[in-house]
C-alpha cells in the first residue's frame, strides 16, 4: 500500500513538471476546467498507484502460495524446490531463510538415510555372531516339540502293531492317536520353519527379497498378496532394510489379525520420493484405540522416522487397513552396491 501511494506521488510530481515545462499549466481561467483537469490528473495517478498495488499484491500471493507448498511438501516428507525471490522486501529475506533451512533438512535426512545404512552394517555383524544361539534355541525346540512327538507316534505304532489282532477297536484307536499327534509335530514344525524365515535382505535386492517371502507366506497361509515395485529401482541398503522389514511386519500384523484373504504392496517412485503403500481387505479396526498400544504400528513408525519419511495409516472396522508411507530420495539415496 506504500509503495502504492509513494508511486503515485512521483507520478504526479513528474506529470505536473512535464505539463510545466511545457507551458501546459495554462488552462483557462475558470475554476471549472481547472478542477476538472486536477481531478484528472489525480484519478490517473490513483489508477497508476493502485494498478502497482494490485500487481504487488499478486506477487505476494504467488510467493506465500510457494512458500505453502513447501512447508506441505516438508510435512509430508517430500524435498522441496527453491522458492525465487521477487526482487527486495522482506518476503524475500524469509524466502532466503527457508531455502536455508530446507537445505539443512536435506542434509539431515541424508546423515538419517547414512547413518541407517551404517546401522544396517552392524546389524549384519550382530546377526553373524547371533547365529549360532539360534541354532541353539532351534535345537532346544526341535527336541523339546518335535523330537518327543515324534517318539510318542514311534511307541504308539509299536503298540498298534501288538493290538492290532487281538483289540481291533483299541488298535484304530490307536490309529486316531497317531493321526492327532502328527497334526501336532506338524504344526510345530511349520511354525519352527517360519522361524527360520531370513529376516534380513542379506545382500539380495528388496524386490527378490519381498517375493521370496510373499512366496513364502502364500505357500504356507490362505492369502492372496500382489507385489508391484518400479523395475530396476535400487536404494541404498539401509533404506531397503527397513522397507523390508516394514513390509514384513505389516505382513505379521495382516495374518495375525485382520483375517484378510487379500494384500496388495505397491512400492513406487514419485519425483523424488518413495510411495509405499500396504492395503488389505481385513476386518481393519478403531485405528485411535489400537494405536497407543499396537507394538507392530509404532515399531513401523520408529523404522520410517530413522530414514527422514512420514507414514500413514488408513482404517475403520469393517474396511480393511491402507499403510501409506513417503520416503525423501536424497542425492545417493539410489546408489546401491555391495560397499554399503
Amino acid at each position: 500500500m506504500g509503495a502504492g501511494m509513494l508511486l503515485s506521488i512521483v507520478v504526479l510530481l513528474a506529470v505536473l513538471y512535464t505539463l510545466y515545462s511545457y507551458g501546459l499549466l495554462l488552462v483557462p481561467d475558470k475554476w471549472q476546467i481547472r478542477v476538472g483537469a486536477g481531478l484528472t490528473v489525480l484519478a490517473l495517478c490513483a489508477a497508476i498507484g493502485a494498478l502497482y498495488g494490485l500487481y504487488r499484491g499478486m506477487l505476494l500471493k504467488i510467493q506465500f502460495d510457494r512458500l505453502r507448498d513447501t512447508l506441505l511438501l516438508w510435512e509430508n516428507g517430500n524435498p522441496a524446490r527453491p522458492v525465487r525471490p521477487l526482487g527486495g522486501g522482506e518476503i524475500d529475506s524469509l524466502i532466503e531463510q527457508l531455502d536455508r533451512v530446507g537445505k539443512r533438512w536435506e542434509e539431515q535426512v541424508s546423515s538419517l538415510q547414512r547413518l541407517s545404512t551404517h546401522n544396517a552394517q552392524l546389524a549384519e555383524q550382530a546377526r553373524v555372531s547371533a547365529i549360532v544361539e539360534e541354532r541353539q534355541r532351534l535345537a532346544r525346540e526341535l527336541h523339546d516339540a518335535v523330537s518327543q512327538q515324534l517318539f510318542a507316534i514311534s511307541m504308539t505304532a509299536t503298540a498298534v502293531g501288538r493290538t492290532f489282532e487281538k483289540d481291533l477297536a483299541r488298535a484304530r484307536r490307536q490309529v486316531e492317536l497317531i493321526e492327532e499327534m502328527a497334526s501336532v509335530a506338524q504344526s510345530e514344525m511349520r511354525a519352527l520353519l517360519l522361524h527360520l524365515r531370513p529376516v534380513y535382505l542379506e545382500g539380495k535386492p528388496l524386490y527378490q527379497g519381498l517375493s521370496e517371502l510373499v512366496r513364502e507366506i502364500q505357500s504356507k497361509m490362505p492369502i492372496e498378496i500382489t507385489l508391484e515395485m518400479d523395475a530396476g529401482l535400487q536404494l541404498v541398503k539401509g533404506i531397503e532394510n527397513h522397507l523390508f522389514r516394514i513390509v514384513q511386519e505389516a505382513l505379521s500384523n495382516t495374518l495375525r489379525h485382520a483375517k484378510a484373504t487379500k494384500m496388495e504392496i505397491l512400492i513406487l517412485r514419485r519425483s523424488d520420493a518413495l510411495r509405499v503403500s500396504l492395503k488389505d481387505n481385513g476386518v481393519g479396526f478403531d485405528l485411535d484405540e489400537k494405536k497407543q498400544a499396537s507394538y507392530g504400528l509404532s515399531l513401523m513408525q520408529e523404522r520410517v522416522s530413522e530414514i527422514g519419511g512420514s507414514i500413514r495409516y488408513i482404517t475403520a472396522p469393517g474396511k480393511g487397513m491402507r499403510i501409506e508411507l513417503t520416503v525423501p530420495l536424497m542425492g545417493g539415496a539410489e546408489q546401491r552396491g555391495i560397499e554399503d
